[in-house]
């Protein structure tokens, strides 16, 4: 294999990786808001610094809707049309 299909590779699976601890995150957030609980080492700031960029934006985004909150939903949807088009920029490999 060829050195720059060896680095599409690899770029194909670092979106991977980070669209999906994205995702982790974002549901871990949201688990977070139903139960009272701590994680431990420090794991709530991580999972907070890492969620609120992205839920922020569409929670001031999205109308009022009786308390429920569903940017972690649309955020999840997000991040996925987000890898499919950064995938779909990505040169095949052969």
């Amino acid at each position: 294999m060829c050195v720059s299909c060896l680095g599409l590779a690899f770029l194909g699976s670092l979106i991977d990786v980070l669209a999906g601890a994205l995702s982790a995150a974002i549901v871990v957030r949201a688990l977070r808001s139903w139960v009272d609980a701590r994680l431990p080492f420090g794991l709530d700031a991580f999972v907070a610094e890492v969620s609120e960029p992205v839920l922020g934006p569409i929670r001031r985004a999205l109308p009022s809707s009786g308390g429920a909150d569903f940017s972690p939903f649309v955020a999840l949807v997000l991040v996925q049309i987000a890898r499919q088009v950064l995938h779909g920029l990505l040169p095949p490999v052969v």
